[in-house]
């Protein structure tokens, strides 16, 4: 027995659309303190790079699937949970930085939202 998926001509819950938009004010975020952080140098900051980099792929891979309706969603926002709490995480690191701070408050939204998400129906 398959289990039918939702269309796309079905409206959106608020819910979905508001967990899109955290992924992709994170998305935005992360993008921008890469930059910053490219500019620094150092082991620390490679390390930083690297939770950067995953976070903001991550994440707008999430909001790609949700827009798509894509059955992996769920799945997809538990993976975003889990790179978004690294990535805060990691810009913690550097607290008195506030792009970094910035980021990290944003990384948390968004791993709050996902995790939301995963937890509803899509």
């Amino acid at each position: 027995m398959t289990q039918q998926q939702p269309t796309t001509t079905e409206p959106m819950s608020q819910q979905m659309q508001d967990c899109i938009q955290a992924c992709m004010a994170c998305h935005g975020v992360c993008e921008e303190t890469m930059s910053s952080c490219l500019q620094m140098g150092g082991q620390a900051q490679m390390q930083i790079m690297r939770a950067l980099m995953d976070c903001s792929e991550m994440t707008r891979m999430c909001a790609d699937m949700m827009m798509r309706r894509s059955p992996l969603a769920n799945e997809m926002c538990m993976m975003c949970v889990q790179a978004c709490d690294m990535c805060a995480e990691a810009c913690m690191s550097m607290p008195d930085d506030e792009r970094m701070t910035r980021c990290a408050e944003s990384c948390r939204r968004c791993s709050e939202m996902c995790r939301a998400m995963a937890g509803a129906t899509m």
